[in-house]
This record gives C-alpha cells, sequence and structure tokens, in this order.
C-alpha cells in the first residue's frame, strides 16, 4: 500500500466526466462511484476510487490511480476488459475521450467484421422445393450497440 491515500474525485473531474458524456451522447449518463482494487506498476494492488457509467451496451470505468492519474477501461463483458493502450493519463478529459473513441473504434472493427460475413439462410427459410429463399437470419441481438454517430469529430 501507498503511504498516501489517493483522493476521491473533485468535482470539477466529474463535470469534465459529466459534460464529456453529455456531449458524446446527446444526454446525461449517471455515474456511479466505487473502489476497486488495482495493479499499479511494483507496488503492488492498491484500492482506487473508480467512476463507472454504462451506455449503448458498453461498460466504461476511469479508475484514479494517483493524485492526478488516470487508467480508463470498457467491457461488454467482466471477464475481457479493454484499455486504451495508455497506462495512465494526466488529464480526465482525455482518458475519458481516449476510452470513448477505442470503444467507438472497437465497434466499428467488429461492425466491419460483421458486414464482411455472408448473410445465412434458416432451415424455415426454404421454400417448397427446398431452396433457400431471400430471407436472411435476423441479428439476434436486439440489444446491440447503437452504431451511429461513431464518435462526434468522426
Amino acid at each position: 500500500m501507498s503511504q498516501k491515500p489517493i483522493p476521491e474525485f473533485a468535482e470539477t473531474e466529474l463535470w469534465v466526466v459529466r459534460s464529456t458524456l453529455k456531449e458524446r451522447y446527446g444526454r446525461d449518463i449517471e455515474l456511479q462511484l466505487a473502489d476497486t482494487e488495482v495493479q499499479i506498476g511494483a507496488t503492488g494492488m492498491e484500492w482506487c476510487p473508480a467512476l463507472f457509467w454504462s451506455a449503448k451496451g458498453a461498460n466504461f470505468a476511469v479508475i484514479k490511480i494517483g493524485a492526478k492519474r488516470y487508467r480508463p477501461i470498457f467491457y461488454y463483458h467482466p471477464e475481457t476488459q479493454l484499455g486504451t493502450g495508455t497506462d495512465a493519463y494526466d488529464e480526465i478529459g482525455d482518458a475519458v475521450i481516449g476510452v470513448l473513441q477505442v470503444e467507438a473504434d472497437h465497434i466499428r472493427k467488429t461492425k466491419i467484421k460483421a458486414d464482411e460475413t455472408p448473410a445465412k439462410t434458416t432451415d424455415d427459410a426454404r421454400d417448397g422445393g427446398g431452396r433457400a429463399t431471400q430471407g436472411a437470419v435476423a441479428d439476434a441481438a436486439p440489444d446491440k450497440p447503437d452504431l451511429s454517430p461513431i464518435f462526434w469529430g468522426d
């Protein structure tokens, strides 16, 4: 454990996050404050303040790992957490924008891969002679993330 505890999120930091999310999604996004245990360098595990939110099928966290140090992640399933490739940001706004952009890029790449996959026909979509009809399998994930707009500023 470190000698000095990591300070909680200040009101100005929360304002930056809320403002950035409102600009991104066009509405207020509920933030949840929490504490999480995180590996920080070689110093071992430390309890750190964290902000969590969910939007468009994804979950996000910004973990405060120092007085002005932030580590953002996002995930669709807790077993698969994705970061931005940057260990820590000095500005919380940069951390939020970074994780939103990486998640948007992830969605775009996933959509491109899905668009490149040929449509399959269902067994039910066959005519009397057993030939496949024009009907393709409908997307089984009605709650999938909205892809438009990908990210403001694109």
